[in-house]
């Protein structure tokens, strides 16, 4: 496992965007690292739904190492003990892993598949950095938090969660081709609406998007990623429009993270979740966005990432509880017709997280020495 190069292992739950950040800006520093990504194949339990990490960091030059391991679901489902039957083997494989690769570093961005691996690597001694995207804390990154050597922190917010470990706050990183999307300078005719629920979509937001769909694109051009589970329906409602406003219509599983600039750089109006991640891109590409947060986000995680955004003047917020394809409607009608006014009022305004790429980076190159 080439070993005139120092190693770095990466790992996460679901950081792909975050991750690529990173690795872009090792590979920009010019680190001569040897880097592998530890984490699971398949998004969704019981679904084909690949991975945004295995699909993409390999095409960076990132090895990616597959981890069969489980989750505690929040409800019960056909997979919740097959899910919980396979965290042992998580343990496992990681171990087996880290002792094959022996890195100096490990690197964790949180979520369920991190765990085993921030466990293990402090068991052999490794040093450990764990970065937490969001404006709270998460799950996996507060039960790893004892075993971290450093806590990188993307928001301030998110300090009363990790009192008593050595942390920094650094934000969140985002990729350099999203960094350098210029600024709106005046409204799209017609507008381009990017409807967004993750890599693996909202079908809350799906649904209310469906009743309107119509409507939207009679004025509107639509670019819709709607996640694996509702792609199917919609490509079929698609192909059933009339041919001018199909023309009006794209519709993705999802986008590639090497591809998201362009889709961002076209968008007038983004509607999305609050995900740490795409509320930071959000917030850096300067879109007028309406949010509307997971409201089962642990420690309700997405309303304070929503919060960030909206205080920035870039995003107004729905609760998912108040969600109705009316009020959406609304919503977007009046940040059509608000859009001079709120281009003029985050005109200038820098996101926190333009330099996190970088701090990560020089933080991750204390301990490859």
């Amino acid at each position: 496992m080439n070993k005139n190069k120092n190693k770095l292992v990466l790992t996460g739950g679901h950081a792909a965007t975050t991750a690529v950040a990173v690795v872009e800006e090792i590979k920009a520093q010019g680190r001569d690292w040897k880097l592998y990504w530890i984490g699971v194949k398949n998004a969704i339990e019981g679904k084909k739904i690949v991975t945004l990490e295995s699909e993409v960091l390999p095409r960076l030059g990132v090895s990616f190492l597959p981890l069969t391991t489980g989750r505690i679901q929040r409800r019960f489902t056909l997979w919740t003990i097959p899910s919980i039957l396979k965290i042992p083997i998580g343990f496992l494989e990681s171990l087996y892993y880290l002792l094959k690769i022996k890195p100096k570093a490990v690197l964790s961005f949180g979520g369920f598949a991190s765990f085993p691996v921030v466990f293990n690597a402090k068991l052999l001694r490794i040093p450990v950095i764990i970065h937490e995207q969001t404006s709270a804390a998460g799950r996996a990154n507060l039960a790893s938090a004892g075993f971290a050597t450093k806590i990188a922190l993307a928001r301030s917010e998110s300090k009363k969660y990790f009192k008593g470990f050595d942390f920094v706050v650094t934000g969140n990183p985002v990729m350099k081709r999203i960094r350098r999307i210029t600024p709106l300078g005046k409204p799209k005719d017609p507008p381009v609406v990017f409807i967004t629920g993750g890599s693996r979509g909202s079908q809350s937001i799906n649904l209310a998007v469906e009743e309107i769909l119509r409507s939207l694109l009679t004025k509107y051009k639509v670019i819709h990623q709607t996640g694996g589970l509702d792609y199917l329906k919609f490509s079929a409602i698609k192909q059933k429009l009339p041919q001018a406003l199909r023309n009006n219509y794209e519709v993705f599983v999802r986008v590639n993270p090497l591809e998201i600039d362009s889709v961002y750089s076209r968008s007038s109006i983004i509607i999305s979740r609050a995900g740490a991640n795409t509320v930071s891109e959000i917030m850096v590409v300067g879109r007028p966005a309406i949010l509307i947060p997971l409201p089962i986000s642990y420690l309700d995680e997405q309303t304070k990432n929503a919060q960030i955004a909206k205080d920035l003047g870039v995003a107004r917020v729905i609760p998912q509880g108040k969600l109705t394809p009316k009020k959406l409607m609304e919503a977007i009608e009046d940040v059509v017709s608000d859009m001079p006014e709120i281009l003029k009022r985050i005109k200038g305004k820098e996101s926190p997280d333009i330099e996190a790429a970088k701090k990560i980076v020089d933080l991750i190159g204390s301990f490859m020495k």
